[in-house]
């Protein structure tokens, strides 16, 4: 399966967004002194071995101005959440508890205070970092005076995130750096934000360099639409963000369409053969899952699918305890799924005990099935309100079967042996679900 490192097969992420899990200001004030919160995220290191989680994927933890995704400094941690020592303690504690850690690289383009942007503003088309930004100088650069600023490609229209050129050997050269940088001092990986943004062959040089050094590292790339495979295929990244499943899982089990799923179930098995996706059912930029689904119930519906088909899967902090939230199109649109958390988990309300137990026995169902990390997915038996569906690998085979339906209803299930996890009766090949109901059935 290409590039991938061993280790993955076995990950399991829990996905922190930091400037918001520890309460920081929405705002750096560059004259702020350093405050260490990253402690903050060490409590909780044993939530997430309890929950049976294995991976900590970090949002932005590099200094920026706002929400983390307009840094200025790659190579400093942001003041708003500690320092390198901060950083280190974290990493340490990690470690401690066998817990892989994944970060967030924004290297699609920089705030508009990042140095190497300042230094064009003041320096003009002679700055040493000029080649790092796509630059339209007024009048050409000889033009050039003091106080002019160039026209430059931003991020989708956000002025304030500066774009960089991904074909400048500066800027390949630099991100190579940077990611090394941390790796060296402990991560285990990157998630790569707006990737889909940058040319493939940037990433496909920036990845051979960081492999050179660090072979066992996870890339990851954020892609939202378009071709999947090819893009892993051209970039050399180990995965991207598979954001058809997750937008089928909602939308079938909201619309009692269970063919959305089924369709897009057989596309995910397609991408499974040419790379392994990273799954999930809710992160920092979408509405989080609880509140995304018509029907609370159908959240272990959902979950049942991140658990048993192929994928590295991520768990949003807070998901595991039924948070609610509704991302919004708008100037602080992001808050609500991004909340504070209190000091320890003990904090929690317990009414998201039962969500936090549910996660529990199907994150710990897909860990002892390890194989099902390359599984091969094939749809059984679909109605509107039906699904059965098998995974297969070297391990063995298990089938997944899901209702929306009101009352009791039976469905083909061939090679059903026994209910591992849910609520069914078995007869010959066929499989009764209450109302409403799922089970994850050794076949």
């Amino acid at each position: 399966m290409g590039t991938e490192p061993d280790w993955v097969e076995h990950v399991i992420w829990w996905h922190v967004y930091p400037l918001g899990f520890v309460g920081a200001e929405k705002e750096r004030d560059p004259d702020a002194p350093v405050v260490h919160r990253l402690g903050h995220l060490t409590a909780w290191l044993d939530h997430v071995t309890r929950l049976g989680a294995n991976g900590l994927a970090l949002g932005p933890v590099f200094a920026s101005e706002t929400h983390g995704y307009d840094t200025t400094d790659h190579l400093r941690i942001d003041p708003r959440l500690g320092d390198d020592a901060d950083f280190d303690a974290l990493v340490t504690a990690a470690r401690e508890r066998g817990i892989r850690v994944l970060l967030d690289g924004v290297f699609n383009h920089v705030g508009r205070s990042h140095p190497a942007f300042r230094a064009v503003l003041e320096q003009g088309p002679d700055a040493p970092t000029a080649s790092w930004f796509r630059l339209r100088w007024p009048g050409g650069p000889e033009a050039w005076r003091p106080g002019v600023e160039p026209g430059y490609d931003d991020f989708e229209g956000h002025h304030h995130l500066v774009a960089l050129d991904h074909t400048s050997a500066t800027v390949v050269d630099h991100v190579a750096d940077v990611m090394c940088h941390w790796l060296d001092r402990g991560a285990d990986g990157w998630r790569l934000d707006a990737a889909y943004a940058v040319p493939t062959a940037f990433w496909a040089q920036v990845a051979q360099r960081v492999r050179d050094r660090h072979p066992g590292a996870y890339l990851m790339g954020e892609v939202i639409h378009g071709d999947y495979p090819r893009f892993v295929a051209e970039s050399r990244l180990d995965s991207v963000t598979q954001y058809e499943l997750w937008k089928a899982i909602w939308s079938s089990l909201n619309d009692a369409n269970l063919h959305e799923l089924a369709h897009a179930l057989g596309r995910h098995d397609a991408f499974a053969q040419r790379f392994v996706p990273y799954t999930f059912l809710g992160n920092h930029d979408v509405t989080r899952i609880a509140s995304r689904l018509t029907d609370p119930a159908h959240l272990a519906h959902a979950l049942v699918v991140l658990a048993t088909v192929a994928g590295t899967p991520a768990v949003y902090a807070g998901d595991d305890h039924g948070f609610t939230g509704v991302k919004e199109d708008r100037a602080g649109g992001d808050d609500a799924v991004r909340a504070p958390f209190p000091a320890t988990p003990e904090e929690l309300s317990p009414l998201g005990l039962p969500t936090f137990a549910l996660h529990q026995e199907l994150i710990g169902l897909r860990r002892r099935h390890s194989w099902l990390h390359t599984a091969r997915t094939e749809v059984v038996d679909v109605a509107n309100e039906t699904l059965v569906y098998a995974s297969t690998g070297d391990g063995g085979r298990l089938l997944a079967a899901l209702s929306t339906a009101a009352t009791p209803v039976t469905v083909r299930a061939p090679g059903a042996r026994t209910v591992l996890a849910g609520e069914a009766r078995l007869d010959g090949g066929r499989v009764t679900l209450p109302a409403g109901g799922w089970a994850v059935i050794e076949g």
